[in-house]
């Protein structure tokens, strides 16, 4: 990891890598942050920066790299993946943390946002994993679980939100997370 770390900065400053910060920029030339359609947010949630600018210490670095190794267990993940999709940092998912994530995955240019209208049909008829065209479903299911049902069964306190700890619920009972 820390040869990783270092590889990232000019050649004068690689000695200090332990005291220095790594620029946004930089970190998403890594190969596992390029095509991510989470790349802003990840530095965002990893980087400890006072200046918000998303600059990675080596200890941000090491942070990232652990969490997204095989051998994080699915609460560690669980947790950042939460921090990830909660887009304005409030503790919950909504449906605004969704239809950002929506746009994360259809791409962020104004050719590829969808209009609100094609955003309200997705939300109204997504499915879950494995419930897709052409997925085996049980026979006692009728039909899909929308985006509504979802947060319904998911949604404990029965706040309109998902928090922590129910999206946590929802992952453990997802064995493909």
């Amino acid at each position: 990891a820390y040869k990783r770390f270092s590889e990232l900065l000019p050649k004068e400053e690689r000695e200090n890598a332990c005291s220095v910060r790594v620029p946004k920029s930089l970190i998403l030339t890594l190969p596992e942050l390029r095509a991510n359609p989470f790349q802003h947010r990840i530095c965002r949630v990893f980087s400890t920066s006072e200046t918000r600018d998303d600059s990675m210490s080596f200890e941000d670095f090491l942070d990232m790299l652990s969490v997204f190794s095989d051998s994080a267990t699915s609460d560690v993940k669980a947790h950042y993946a939460f921090r990830i999709f909660d887009f304005d940092d409030n503790g919950t998912l909504d449906r605004k943390d969704l239809e950002q994530l929506v746009n994360c995955l259809t791409g962020q240019g104004e050719e590829s946002r969808l209009s609100s209208a094609e955003m309200e049909q997705l939300i109204q008829n997504v499915r879950p994993v494995g419930q897709g065209m052409g997925a085996a479903r049980p026979q006692a299911q009728s039909s899909p679980l929308t985006f509504p049902q979802i947060l319904d069964e998911s949604d404990i306190d029965e706040d309109g939100t998902i928090n922590l700890s129910e999206f946590q619920h929802v992952v453990s009972r997802s064995p493909d997370f």
